[in-house]
């Protein structure tokens, strides 16, 4: 494997390469050659200074200290490694944990983590080395166990950027375990600052080690490392400093070693890209529900929601983004979710999803998916039944797919998992889910980066595709690819809706979009539903002014261009200040004063539309079609 090219040009990484191979035959060929003199006394050469036949001089008995250092650099080398990589694996470990366990053992693996770090580690590691008791692995276990809390915040600052990420998100709607998102989804999105942070903790750990030994906690006679031999020359040196210096010349030689490589890593790391390869994006911890879910499953309902409410602590008091929202999805049913932005559209389909952010709190009377009802579930069989009956598409697949495993891994997962699928079966079902959504099998060794946005999403399709589940929920899987392939999207779901019967809830802010494939639109305003109708409706019979002007706001090639576009005044309400009476009151033409004073219910007009409006518009004479331009 060739070298990166900003290492080959750089004199750093030459010169540290150097270095690290001496240290390493140093290493492997010490003992080999000079294992013999270094043990071998001579009464006659007792406490010699530097001469031609000893260059460093000779020790207490009379050995060669040059063939001692050399020698010594084996072991020296090999217990501080044992310890820094003990020390790490146990604190990685800790820390990233904290990615995927629940929010009071998080919180209980914080403030752990913090009492830790409040104490010294090179005081820890003298205290603990005392305890276990004088010698090798006594010092080891010290240093590894003084070195555990430095690693944990680190896995713990880097496990709550991926935790906030749509693939980690869209691996809990799969119902992984935790075992399986720390192993796969967790830790290899971290490991490259871990790596380098193992690096030049490697250094340190050289130095303290060697220290323990200095001060007769480490390696004891007959056996000797660096910091041994240091303390055994101290006592001479005013009259011979050579003996004294040369083992921490070794010692500073290898720690300096560790310290550049790890700069070095570090600076090509910086040069290909962040080190961390999905931003955090929002805390995948989910709050409690407060209420169980009820009332009874009707039959050929998909997904029955009464009274969803969610609510979201801020520093200014709680908000509810979300507030008694009620829907149902029949089977092989497309209905669209619309408005404008933060109208509480992705919200709702995280609260379905059990995926809401970390302390959000959720009330309903009624939950059910596929004629269960979630709140009568455990929580381990509420996660099963989502993973197999739920498929979530995200808005960004870059995001919701984990960019260090390949794409085979990440499509045979949850089939492995929950259907007890061998590898090969698995492989084999995603082959045909690629097939299915247009994608050769030949993907499936890929990984995510190397594939275009149309393909990633398309990718996600595929994975939810997976467990055959009886509804899909897609979040704007359009809103960040071309208008060609928006359409190749959109018709891709129509087929998977035609030939697997599966519900869909597609949540967009395109009205044109949805009105083009979807049967049922539900319309959205501040957190409320405030329409449902027939996607025939839309453009002729939509009662509520909102939703009237947001199809008047589609942009229309015919339209008069010396005149602006239709755009709907005014902004939606403070979440903190939300008004007592009807939420559009203050952009809505048509106000009165009962709008201001109560909250309009969402009442049945008959044939399948409901609107939430005391005074709703009047049907239009012409039927017209809402169409993109």
């Amino acid at each position: 494997m060739s070298l990166p090219a900003g290492l080959r040009r750089s004199p750093m990484a030459w010169i540290t390469g150097f270095m690290l191979a001496s240290l390493v035959v140093l290493a492997v060929a010490g003992p080999l050659f000079c294992g013999a003199a270094a043990d071998r006394p001579d009464p006659s050469a007792v406490l010699q200074g530097p001469s031609a036949a000893h260059p460093v001089g000779t020790d207490g008995l009379g050995r060669d200290l040059l063939a001692r250092i050399l020698t010594a650099a084996r072991p020296s080398l090999l217990l501080a490694l044992a310890a820094v990589l003990l020390g790490a694996t146990a604190g990685v470990l800790l820390g990233a944990c904290t990615a995927v366990v629940g929010r009071r053992v998080r919180r209980l693996v914080a403030g752990l983590i913090s009492l830790l770090l409040a104490f010294p580690a090179l005081l820890v590691a003298m205290f603990l080395a005392v305890v276990f008791g004088a010698g090798t692995a006594g010092a080891v276990a010290a240093l590894a166990a003084a070195s555990v809390p430095g690693f944990a915040r680190l896995a713990q600052t880097l496990a709550a950027g991926v935790a906030g990420t749509d693939h980690l998100a869209a691996a809990r709607v799969l119902g992984l375990g935790r075992l399986r998102l720390l192993g796969r989804h967790v830790l290899p999105n971290i490991a490259e600052p871990l790596l380098l942070s193992v690096t030049t903790a490697a250094g340190t750990a050289l130095v303290a080690l060697s220290g323990l030994s200095f001060l007769g906690l480490g390696v004891q006679p007959p056996g000797y490392d660096w910091g041994q031999l240091l303390s055994q020359g101290l006592d001479r040196i005013y009259a011979a400093p050579l003996p004294a210096l040369a083992p921490g010349l070794a010692l500073l030689y290898a720690a300096l070693t560790f310290q550049l490589l790890g700069e070095v890593l570090a600076g090509s790391a910086a040069r290909r890209g962040p080190l961390a390869h999905i931003p955090g994006q929002r805390s995948a911890s989910r709050g409690p529900a407060e209420e169980r879910s009820g009332g009874p499953a009707e039959e050929g309902q998909v997904l029955q929601v009464d009274g969803l409410t969610v609510e979201l602590p801020t520093p200014a008091g709680p908000v509810r983004p979300v507030r008694g929202v009620s829907l149902s999805l029949g089977r092989g049913e497309i209905v669209g979710l619309v408005g404008e932005s933060g109208s509480g559209k992705s919200l709702t389909a995280l609260a379905v999803a059990d995926l809401l952010p970390y302390g959000a709190r959720v009330s309903r009377r009624t939950l059910r998916l596929l004629g269960t009802d979630l709140g009568a579930l455990t929580r381990k069989e509420r996660d099963r039944h989502l993973a197999t009956g739920l498929s979530m598409i995200f808005q960004n697949p870059a995001s919701a797919l984990n960019p260090s495993l390949r794409i085979g891994t990440q499509l045979t997962e949850a089939v492995r998992a929950h259907r007890g699928a061998s590898r090969a079966e698995a492989t084999a079902q995603a082959a045909e889910a690629l097939r299915r959504v247009g994608l050769p099998p030949s993907l499936l060794r890929s990984r995510p980066y190397e594939l275009s946005g149309g393909q990633r999403q398309r990718v996600m399709i595929a994975a939810g595709l997976m467990v055959r589940p009886g509804l899909i929920i897609a979040d704007e899987p359009t809103t960040a690819l071309d208008v060609t392939v928006q359409r190749q999207i959109t018709r891709l779901l129509v087929d998977i809706r035609r030939d697997t019967s599966a519900a869909i809830l597609f949540i967009s802010h395109d009205v044109a979009l949805v009105a083009e494939f979807c049967e049922r639109v539900l319309v959205m305003y501040a957190g409320t539903l405030v329409e449902a109708l027939p996607v025939g409706r839309l453009a002729a019979s939509a009662r509520h002014p909102y939703t009237r002007q947001l199809v008047a706001s589609v942009p229309d090639l015919t339209a008069d261009r010396d005149r602006p576009l239709p755009t709907i005044e005014g902004a939606p309400p403070d979440p903190l200040a939300l008004p007592t009476g009807c939420a559009f009151e203050a952009r809505c033409p048509r106000r009165r004063d009962r709008c201001a004073e109560q909250a309009p219910p969402l009442d049945d007009l008959g044939t399948g539309h409901r609107v939430a409006c005391w005074y709703p518009l009047p049907v239009t004479a012409a039927p017209e079609t809402v169409t993109a331009s």
